[in-house]
């Protein structure tokens, strides 16, 4: 009977060739060569040494696919008939109550982070070079940069004018360096 091997996160940036992304965590991309593709994928890893991302919107369909770990995804919500934005907290997982496919549509301002209990719970060094969240992140039609921004602090801050404690709360998963 042979043993299964669970890779740690530097094997798997090895092996799928990640690269550092400008949202937070590791991907390599999967594109098509037309100019405007069908659908685009990327794999997404996010590891104990780079556990989150920052808020960002894609114009596209974007499919989130578990491959291993677990995720808390952040999810805003366009405001709608005079109501503050809906913020929504999704985790992608294997266990109850947890999702393995996460679908979110246009118009969503998104953040991804290793939940802070399983980071927390990462003691030894072992146990920190195999926590990570691998995902498949399929968006349609295919991606382009042009399609992409990141959420800036004014425009926090705009969304939630009267919710400082909501600012507050999110400002952390602002990219710093516009």
């Amino acid at each position: 009977m042979s043993m299964i091997t669970i890779p740690t996160t530097q094997d798997l940036i090895r092996e799928l060739g990640l690269l550092k992304h400008p949202e937070g965590g590791y991907f390599a991309s999967e594109r098509g060569n037309a100019p405007r593709s069908l659908a685009t994928s990327i794999y997404y890893l996010l590891t104990y040494d780079n556990p989150n991302g920052v808020f960002h919107m894609n114009k596209s369909v974007t499919y989130h696919v578990l491959h291993r770990g677990r995720a808390e995804y952040t999810l805003i919500h366009p405001p709608e008939g005079g109501e503050p934005p809906r913020v929504e907290t999704k985790i992608i997982g294997t266990n109850a109550g947890e999702t393995r496919l996460l679908l979110v549509g246009t118009g969503v301002w998104k953040m991804s982070r290793l939940l802070p209990e399983d980071v927390e719970n990462a003691k030894t060094e072992e146990q920190k070079a195999r926590l990570g969240c691998l995902i498949t992140e399929v968006v349609v039609p295919g991606f382009h940069w042009e399609d992409h921004q990141f959420l800036a602090m004014d425009a926090l801050k705009n969304l939630f004018k009267n919710n400082d404690e909501k600012v507050k709360q999110l400002a952390p998963f602002i990219r710093q360096t516009q």
